[in-house]
């Protein structure tokens, strides 16, 4: 099959970390391209090899013809040499005509494959993994791509000024999310319960994980920002979903900052209550400066709820520039403040951010499922 023609594949490999039995911004695009791609083109063939995974589960949707391929019942220290050979194995013997790497990483042997069988491959960009790229073989690798398709125009833009690209093969595929999954709804009464909170209560609801070394998600500037906050709108409550190592650390700024009265850290949010999270919060904050662009932004505009994000990294594209959301400087703390009490109070110079309808058919237009299959399409 010529590069050129992806049209003509008929056997299409699927390298992906996990879709399965883990949750993160990669693992939840990975399985929407899978969706689109079976939903565009049921009749070709789809191999999906899964690093991590030891399994398929009912709630991602695929052809019954699907053959997936599993690694993560390999001990991990063995894993990526387990993962790479079966990789090699079945390109030898079952010669795709294309392959989609959807973590950057599986780039470097996507290239020594096409070098020795010329098979083409595409590589999906997301952030952080593919910014300030120091491997050698993997600039190789990405430079020697047909195609890789880039998340956010950030993303694109990071990479293009980092790295020696042709720009024509660098394309603009942007997440996207489950409209029918995040939609408006009351606040949920168990969740007030749960959290001791009352019906007219603003809440400021981040989600993401704590992790120490994502620092840069933005959650300690709205804890800085909160006593400020608090002095003009005296009951705002701050809930942070999410967990990992960074959890202690939280803590003990929380007690320092004398902010356990109207801080909850909520831990886990399993995916069926994640909307009702969405629809117990007044408005979603999250003024990151690392994100290559970031889902949540999306599922909560499409529960109809005000989005403020950092003007530094990806949320620039899932706000559209500011056309859906504030977005602010990261470091500038009296910004955030000000953001977040304009739009608890409803007071802010962008009309739609009080129109939760709009905000929902904003955001599924722009970002959709079905302009995402398009999008797609127009690759192929």
């Amino acid at each position: 099959m010529s590069a050129k023609n992806p049209a003509d594949a008929q056997t299409i490999h699927l390298w992906f970390p996990n879709i399965f039995e883990f949750k993160g911004g990669i693992q939840v695009y990975s399985a929407f391209l899978l969706q689109a791609l079976q939903e565009l083109y049921p009749q070709k063939e789809y191999d999906v090899f899964l690093k991590h995974d030891t399994r398929s589960l009912p709630h991602i949707p695929y052809l019954e013809k699907t053959r997936f391929h599993f690694a993560g019942k390999v001990p991990l220290k063995f894993r990526t040499f387990n993962f790479a050979a079966q990789l090699a194995k079945y390109c030898l013997q079952r010669r795709p005509d294309l392959i989609i790497a959807s973590h950057a990483n599986f780039a470097v042997l996507a290239d020594q494959i096409k070098r020795f069988l010329g098979i083409p491959y595409w590589v999906i960009a997301h952030g952080t993994e593919v910014w300030d790229i120091k491997q050698t073989s993997l600039q190789n690798a990405l430079q020697r791509a047909d195609r890789i398709l880039a998340v956010s125009n950030y993303t694109r833009d990071r990479l293009l000024a980092e790295q020696n690209l042709d720009s024509q093969h660098v394309s603009l595929l942007p997440n996207t999310f489950d409209a029918e999954r995040f939609q408006p709804a009351p606040k949920p009464a168990y969740l007030l319960q749960r959290y001791h909170l009352a019906a007219e209560q603003p809440v400021i609801l981040t989600v993401a994980r704590l992790d120490a070394t994502q620092k840069y998600k933005g959650y300690d500037q709205i804890l800085q920002a909160l006593p400020a906050i608090r002095q003009k709108i005296p009951n705002a409550h701050y809930l942070i979903a999410g967990k990992g190592d960074d959890r202690y650390r939280l803590k003990q700024l929380i007690d320092h900052l004398n902010l356990q009265d109207c801080v909850t850290l909520a831990g886990f949010v399993p995916d069926e209550e994640l909307c009702a999270h969405y629809n117990l919060c007044d408005v979603f904050a999250m003024p990151s400066q690392g994100e290559g662009f970031g889902i949540v932004y999306l599922e909560a505009l499409a529960c109809g709820k005000p989005v403020l994000g950092g003007n530094r990294d990806g949320a620039i594209d899932a706000l559209c520039g500011g056309e859906l959301g504030i977005l602010v400087d990261p470091e500038d703390n009296p910004a955030i403040t000000r953001s977040l009490i304009e739009i608890l109070q409803q007071n802010t110079a962008n009309p739609i951010l009080d129109r939760p309808e709009m905000l929902r058919l904003q955001v599924i237009e722009t970002y959709g499922f079905t302009r995402f299959k398009q999008t797609l399409a127009q690759f192929f």
